[in-house]
């Protein structure tokens, strides 16, 4: 099982992660736009979870794929749940560090801004973490992981370039991580209905288990 690989538009998931301990492949997708009727891809999406995630969504069980797709209660749930999670990014279209921090900055801010949530501190984080990527080029199959501990309000990003060593930033602010948290795992909210659309399913099945 360990070795099992699973396709993400072409490019290849590992079934499982392991961190502190292995984590399980349970949604995939891409995020994609249509340009002059084009379709161009931007990233794959890998979700890692702890198996344990199941036992946090009992209040979920017999509810159909579907329904837990249009339900963001039941992607709140998941985002909340205290079990390790892993989104892991995989580049398809070749985009500057800045282009992509400023992505993050600005969907985040103005989702805490909805919120009344943003403040100088988290202000101050988004800076951090767009100063982060600012030098970074992101060519095709470079990877970025974003970490969310079980127990822990930080979030550690990853960046895998190839042939340079792994960098790596934690982020400590709370509302931000955990907007970062809703960005991919959101529901209505998410940056890709796909991911979403698989995490559903993938969930509904586990939990009819």
């Amino acid at each position: 099982m360990a070795n099992e690989v699973v396709l993400v538009d072409e490019i290849p998931y590992p079934s499982k992660y392991t961190t502190t301990k292995p984590l399980s492949l349970l949604g995939h997708g891409i995020t994609d736009m249509v340009i002059h009727f084009l379709q161009v891809k931007f990233y794959s999406i890998g979700v890692y979870l702890d198996s344990e995630i199941v036992g946090h969504l009992q209040q979920w069980k017999g509810k159909s794929a579907k329904e837990l797709e249009e339900n963001d209660g039941f992607f709140d749930s998941l985002i909340f749940a205290p079990v390790e999670k892993v989104v892991r990014l995989v580049v398809i279209k070749e985009i500057k560090g800045a282009q992509y921090g400023v992505q993050i900055e600005s969907a985040v801010r103005d989702r805490l801004a909805a919120d009344d949530k943003y403040e100088e501190e988290e202000e101050e984080a988004l800076e951090k973490i767009v100063e982060f990527l600012q030098s970074k080029y992101f060519k095709k199959h470079s990877v970025i992981t974003y970490h969310f501990s079980a127990d822990s309000t930080t979030a550690e990003i990853v960046v895998s370039l190839e042939g340079k060593e792994d960098s790596k930033f934690v982020v400590e602010n709370a509302n931000v991580v955990e907007t970062i948290k809703k960005w991919y795992l959101g529901g209505s909210r998410a940056v890709s209905p796909s991911t979403i659309s698989s995490l559903a399913s993938t969930l509904s099945a586990e939990l009819s288990k």
